[in-house]
């Protein structure tokens, strides 16, 4: 037993180490890398009104940008994703199953695999239509939308699997239409499915830095990811660290916000699932 409460110790610590150091490095009156401790001596809001306040680094402007682009694309990757889902679990049609399997074998290459293709052609993009090519928000969240099939509509199809298709027939005995049946039956019944996609899709755009990194460069352009990067590359990685730390803790409020707010539909949804079995 001791051992066991030894162990539990241990990962505790492990876990609340980073954000420690984070937290620490944030209110450093200091503000760089070489005076930050892991319990300061000193604490300050200087870091935060640095950030929120610099011409260099236009945090709000990121801010901005990452959460607009991760909720608009994240909900847009849901909604395809599930109607996609739902025709390749309800429905029998030709190349349905070559469909599926294309998918899911898309999905073993990673996107970044075709960056050089991507880029040719967000250059024609450019040129043609500048609002949707490099150094926009559109450009990127259409970059994102391309890549959003695959793994979502393969996690949605296997849960729509599970709902019973008696409940299709007894709508289409009363009189319901497909769209009806789509939003009036299924939809309640997956929420837990949705909520769950929901926040992954947006964690991952919130988070992601390769292709933004490459097709973002200007700076009002820029997300969080791209924007705190170059907050510490080189030379600055000293003198910004402390403005990095609070940007992170900044950065991670949306995440934790839609979390919070996805975790009721999660266990309301299971709950009724539960209920109505």
């Amino acid at each position: 037993m001791t051992l066991r409460h030894v162990f539990v110790l241990v990962v505790c610590a492990f876990a609340v180490f980073p954000i420690l150091f984070v937290v620490s490095a944030a209110i450093n009156p200091m503000g760089t890398l070489a005076s930050t401790e892991l319990l300061p001596t000193g604490a300050s809001l200087n870091n935060f009104a640095n950030l929120l306040t610099s011409d260099t680094y236009p945090f709000g402007r990121w801010f901005f940008n990452s959460v607009f682009i991760a909720l608009v694309s994240s909900f847009a990757s849901l909604l395809l994703s599930m109607f996609a889902a739902y025709a390749f679990s309800r429905m029998r049609f030709a190349g349905r199953r070559v469909g599926m399997m294309a998918l899911l074998l898309i999905q073993m290459f990673p996107q970044f695999l075709a960056i050089v293709t991507i880029f040719m052609i967000f250059t024609e993009v450019t040129e043609l239509y500048p609002a949707f090519g490099f150094n926009t928000v559109w450009g990127l969240l259409l970059l994102y939308l391309g890549g959003a099939l695959g793994v979502n509509t393969w996690l949605m199809k296997g849960f729509l699997d599970t709902v019973p298709k008696e409940l299709d027939e007894a709508a289409t005995v009363d009189g319901a239409t497909h769209a009806q049946i789509f939003w009036r039956v299924i939809m309640p019944l997956v929420t837990p499915i949705l909520a769950v996609t929901a926040l992954l899709a947006f964690i991952g755009i919130m988070s992601e830095f390769l292709m933004a990194n490459v097709f973002l460069r200007d700076t009002g352009s820029k997300t969080l990811a791209v924007g705190m990067f170059g907050m510490i590359a080189g030379d600055h990685r000293n003198a910004n660290f402390g403005m990095f730390a609070a940007g992170t803790l900044i950065t991670a409020v949306p995440t934790v916000g839609v979390f919070l707010w996805l975790q009721k539909y999660i266990v309301s949804g299971l709950t009724a699932g539960a209920v109505k079995g």
